[in-house]
């Protein structure tokens, strides 16, 4: 596996499999790297011929009073995993790459309507950071296909609709959470957890499997909302939001409704903000 850190290596790289009439698939990652990510990459190996992937801790996308400063960076550790899983090219670019102008003055991406609510709501300007530094990864690569987690879930659905709406090349797939054998859905920040936190954080996923049953059974869904986020904080998290919305955009569904449908959860535990989700369908 070759890595670069400049664009124009890149798309030198990138161009030569091209005139050979090669996809190619691309992973965009912060590092920091798990078998949650390496299972992406095993996706879009399986879909193109050629597989990118990208480490680049983007700082516009933390708020003021977030962890950026510490988000772990383990790029040899990173790149000896994506090596073994078949990754073809690593792009680990400086900040002055991606934003030449600083920051502060960079162009931005905004998404409107699916990034209002959630972790829109609790991260102001948190996808702004994440529409721009994806739609500049785009620009930069130039994807058939592109691979993100579901544990995202609101990040996949933000970066579908920017796709969409600026008419961008990219086939965008989804790829299923994974999971510890306790249910713990795999994160970097896991590690920031405590022995007793790490034993209480499977209850996430726990309260996430009992609010789709008992909306499914035809409990109301605020109800089963604030009971959910009740639960949680007996049990010493400090919850955002337990929501149920619908799927497709993250709107609040109608009474009664209850096909499409998702449940998602974020929560502090401690010091670790850890978010989760799980699809009705």
């Amino acid at each position: 596996m070759q890595t670069v850190q400049d664009a124009a290596a890149l798309r030198a790289v990138i161009r030569g499999w091209r005139s050979q009439g090669q996809t190619v698939g691309f992973v965009p990652t912060m590092g920091n790297l798990h078998a949650g990510h390496h299972s992406l990459i095993k996706l879009a190996r399986a879909r193109t011929d050629r597989v990118v992937a990208s480490v680049f801790v983007n700082p516009t996308q933390f708020g003021p009073n977030e962890d950026f400063e510490r988000y772990p960076r383990t790029l040899t550790q990173d790149q000896a995993g994506l090596a073994e899983q078949g990754c073809d090219l690593l792009f680990a670019p400086e900040v002055a790459t991606m934003y030449p102008f600083g920051h502060a003055n960079s162009v931005s991406v905004h998404v409107p309507q699916v990034t209002d609510t959630l972790e829109g709501a609790h991260r102001p300007g948190h996808f702004d950071g994440v529409a721009t530094v994806v739609c500049k990864l785009f620009n930069l690569v130039q994807p058939d296909v592109a691979v993100f987690g579901q544990k995202d879930f609101q990040q996949l659905k933000v970066i579908e609709r920017m796709v969409r709406d600026l008419a961008l090349p990219v086939k965008v797939m989804g790829a299923p959470t994974l999971r510890a054998e306790d249910g713990l859905a795999l994160s970097s920040r896991n590690q920031y957890l405590s022995p007793a936190e790490r034993e209480l954080a499977p209850q996430i996923h726990a309260t996430l499997l009992q609010m789709r049953e008992l909306v499914l059974k035809g409990h109301a869904i605020k109800v089963v909302e604030q009971a959910a986020a009740s639960k949680l904080a007996r049990a010493g998290f400090e919850p955002d939001y337990a929501a149920i919305r619908r799927a497709e955009d993250l709107a609040e569904p109608a009474e009664g409704e209850r096909d499409g449908l998702v449940a998602l959860i974020a929560a502090r535990l401690g010091s670790t903000r850890l978010i989760d989700n799980l699809p009705f369908d």
